[in-house]
């Protein structure tokens, strides 16, 4: 296919490099990043959509996503595909759709999960929203930038689906480093409690995969000084996404609420933002009850 790329950091820099070493032809545009090996540069936005088949966004915010999105759209060709893949705001991902059909494209919104790491293994999984038609059409390219892709329903599914997982995945976070600081208040060995929690009613992927506690589990960020796989600040982002969410349709979510509240305060008030999102396991260690 020829795609356009637009958004080439951490992330979309190796989906786009992959994309081309598959064959494909990219043309790339970032307003700092360099274009990565294989991939051409373009001019401007609207010029990685002239003649594409698929034009790919990984941006920063549903603001940003908006305002490029008006640029690109009619800068496409009748029955081309702006696949983003950027996380951000249902609504963003509603009325980009709405304006991609107003235009004559179709519009998927594809979130990813699988981190920096995912992006460059090409072992990402995308959640897609969108009509069946515009995913089977980039279906090929969900095979060579990820491991698997779940069409999860019409425009805006895909983000839903998206913080609705990574709501769990901090709560489910704040509760293992509670537990760790907790088990090592009590004296119980770091390992031990591993060996209990991992094979009983306590697992999890972030115990098992992605445990918080140095020197335990597979290798994970915490082994690293925690070194972000996940940075705190970008788990605060879709936190606040959740409960942005959750406002809009009047969701009750307690523990997302207390969530994204923890979070704010690491990244925030405590210089937690560049720090794994597992990073929260020492700040509570050096915590007592009451502060």
């Amino acid at each position: 296919m020829k795609i356009g790329f637009i958004g080439l950091g951490n992330m979309g820099a190796p989906m786009a490099a992959n994309l081309a070493a598959a064959g494909h032809e990219v043309t790339g545009f970032d307003l700092a990043a360099p274009c990565p090996d294989g991939v051409a540069a373009a001019a401007s936005a609207q010029d990685t959509a002239s003649g594409a088949d698929v034009v790919i966004t990984m941006l920063p915010n549903g603001e940003i996503l908006r305002s490029v999105a008006a640029q690109l759209h009619g800068a496409m060709k009748p029955g081309a595909v702006h696949l983003d893949c950027s996380t951000v705001d249902v609504d963003s991902a509603r009325a980009v759709a709405e304006a991609a059909e107003a235009a004559g494209v179709s519009a998927v919104d594809a979130p990813v999960s699988g981190g920096v790491g995912g992006a460059s293994a090409g072992t990402l999984t995308f959640m897609a929203g969108g009509s069946e038609d515009a995913f089977a059409t980039v279906a090929p390219l969900f095979e060579v930038m990820g491991q698997k892709a779940v069409h999860c329903g019409a425009a805006g599914a895909g983000q839903a689906a998206k913080i609705c997982n990574n709501m769990i995945l901090g709560i489910t976070m704040i509760g293992s480093c509670e537990a760790f600081a907790l088990a090592d208040k009590l004296g119980l060995d770091r390992q031990k409690m591993f060996d209990v929690v991992s094979t009983s009613s306590g697992y999890s992927w972030v115990m098992n995969a992605y445990c918080p506690a140095p020197g335990i589990g597979p290798v994970s960020p915490a082994d690293n000084d925690y070194q972000p796989g996940f940075a705190a600040a970008l788990m605060l982002k879709d936190l606040r996404l959740s409960q942005q969410a959750a406002e809009a349709v009047d969701a009750d979510t307690p523990l997302g609420e207390a969530a994204t509240a923890l979070y704010t305060q690491f990244v925030e008030a405590e210089d937690g933002g560049g720090k794994d999102f597992s990073a929260m396991l020492p700040r509570f260690a050096a915590r007592g009850r009451t502060g």
